[in-house]
C-alpha cells in the first residue's frame, strides 16, 4: 500500500469526490490490520473488518476513547473552548457509564414516545412543502434530510425555531470545516470562535432550564447529576454539543444517502410503496449503506493483540465502520442495496460500550420521513449530480437534486 492509499482513507478532499474509498477498504479487509504513517497525521492502525471492530469495541479498558476519537494532526494544538469541554463520547469507564446515564433514559423507546407527535408533524410538513412546490424539483439533502432531524432536536434541546439556521451553521462548521460551501475553516482560531458561539447559544438555555425545568431533554441535561451532585459545567456544555451535533449530522447524512439510494433504485422504492411495513428494514439498510460515522479512533492502553498483530501501548487504532458494513464475510452481496436484508448486523451505531444512545431516536425520525414519502411520492429521479461533503469523519451528501411527481 502507498502513501496515496493512506490519503484516500482520510483526505476530506478525496471524500468530496466520491465518498468513502470502498475499493480500498475491500483490499484492506484481506489483511488483518495495517499500519499507516502519513505526513501531518499521527500514525495509526487501520481496522477494517467487522469482527475485529466489534471485538475492539467490547474492550474499552484496552482500547481507550479518552485520548481522542478523531485522528490528530502530528503537531496537535489544544483548541481554546473545545479542549475544556468534556464530552461523553470521549470518556472511558467508569466515568463514561456514569455520565451516559444522565441522558440515556430519555432516549429509550418508551420515553421517546413523548416526541412522536413532533416527529410526525415534522415529516408531514416537509412533504407538504414538496407537494406545494409547483416546479416538481427539490434538493432532498437540504430540503428534507437536513431539516427533519434539525427541527426535532432543536425542539428537544430548547433551541428556538428562529435559531435553527444558526445551530445548523455551527454544526456544519464543526463537522465539515474543510468544505468551502458549508464549513467555517479548520484553523485553531476558527474552532475557538466556534466554541464561543456554541457557548453563547446553549448557556442561556441551560440557565433557563435550571430555573424552570420541564420534561424535555434540555432540562435533563441542565439538571444532570453525577455521584449525587450536579454535573460539571464543562460536562453539561459538552453534552449539549454532542447530543445536537452527533444526533443531527449522522441522521441527516444517513437520510440524504438513503433517499439517494431509493431514487436511484426504483424497484426498491416501489417495494416500499407497495409494502410500507418494510420501512423499519429499509431504515436498517440505509444505516448500513451510508455509515455516516466513517471512523472512530481508539488508543491502546497496553500492548494488545488484534487479529494476530501486536499493537503497542499508546498506538492509535482507527475503526472504519464504513468498511465493516460492507464486509463480505458478514453481509451477502454487501454492495447491493436491499431494503429486505435479513439479517443486518450493521455497526452504523457502533458497538459495545459506546453504542449510540440516540439510535432509537435516529430510527424513529428516519422511519417517519420514509413513511410520509412512500405514501405521497409517486415517482422521482435525479435532476443533477449528488455532491459529497468534504469531510472524512462524519461523511455524507450535501446535495441530492431530484425531479419528482406526487401521488394523486
Amino acid at each position: 500500500m502507498t502513501t496515496n492509499d493512506g490519503l484516500r482513507l482520510l483526505d476530506p478532499a478525496l471524500y468530496a469526490q466520491g465518498g468513502p474509498p470502498h475499493e480500498l477498504f475491500t483490499e484492506l479487509r484481506k489483511q488483518p490490520v495495517s499500519k499507516w504513517e502519513i505526513q501531518d497525521v499521527e500514525p495509526f492502525w487501520a481496522i477494517t473488518r467487522h469482527a475485529d471492530l466489534r471485538a475492539i469495541s467490547t474492550r474499552p479498558d484496552q482500547f481507550l476513547s479518552g485520548p481522542g476519537i478523531t485522528l490528530a494532526p502530528a503537531n496537535r494544538q489544544e483548541i481554546p473552548g473545545f479542549s475544556q469541554m468534556r464530552v461523553v463520547i470521549n470518556m472511558d469507564p467508569p466515568e463514561h457509564r456514569k455520565v451516559r446515564k444522565v441522558a440515556s433514559p430519555w432516549f429509550t423507546p418508551r420515553a421517546l414516545a413523548r416526541i412522536d407527535a413532533a416527529v410526525e408533524e415534522s415529516a408531514r410538513s416537509l412533504v407538504d412543502a414538496l407537494a406545494a412546490n409547483a416546479s416538481g424539483e427539490a434538493d432532498l439533502a437540504t430540503e428534507v434530510a437536513i431539516k427533519h432531524p434539525l427541527r426535532i432536536l432543536a425542539t428537544a434541546l430548547g433551541v428556538p425555531r428562529e435559531q435553527e439556521a444558526k445551530i445548523l451553521e455551527l454544526s456544519n462548521r464543526l463537522f465539515a470545516p474543510d468544505d468551502e460551501e458549508i464549513g467555517g475553516g479548520n484553523q485553531p482560531e476558527d474552532f475557538a470562535q466556534l466554541a464561543q458561539e456554541f457557548l453563547e447559544l446553549f448557556l442561556p438555555i441551560i440557565q433557563d432550564r435550571r430555573a424552570h425545568p420541564t420534561d424535555d431533554l434540555a432540562s435533563v441535561l441542565a439538571n444532570g447529576q453525577i455521584d449525587g451532585g450536579p454535573m460539571g459545567p464543562m460536562e453539561t456544555l459538552g453534552y449539549y454539543l454532542i447530543v445536537f451535533n452527533a444526533g443531527h449530522d449522522t441522521t441527516k447524512n444517513a437520510l440524504a444517502g438513503g433517499l439517494r439510494a431509493l431514487v436511484e433504485r426504483p424497484d426498491q422504492f416501489e417495494k416500499l410503496r407497495r409494502d410500507p411495513s418494510l420501512v423499519p428494514s429499509a431504515v436498517e439498510e440505509i444505516l448500513r449503506w451510508t455509515s455516516p460515522v466513517n471512523y472512530m479512533k481508539r488508543t491502546a492502553s497496553r500492548d494488545v493483540e488484534v487479529a494476530g498483530t501486536t499493537i503497542p501501548e499508546g498506538d492509535a487504532l482507527v475503526l472504519f465502520y464504513a468498511s465493516a458494513n460492507r464486509d463480505e464475510s458478514v453481509f451477502e452481496d454487501p454492495f447491493t442495496f436491499d431494503i429486505e436484508r435479513k439479517p443486518n448486523p450493521h455497526v452504523a451505531f457502533g458497538h459495545g460500550e459506546h453504542f449510540c444512545m440516540g439510535a432509537h431516536f435516529a430510527r424513529r425520525s428516519m422511519a417517519a420521513i420514509l413513511n410520509e414519502l412512500v405514501r405521497r411520492v409517486d415517482a422521482w429521479e435525479l435532476a443533477g449530480d449528488p455532491e459529497w461533503i468534504q469531510a472524512s469523519f462524519v461523511v455524507g451528501l450535501k446535495h441530492v437534486p431530484v425531479r419528482y411527481r406526487m401521488a394523486a
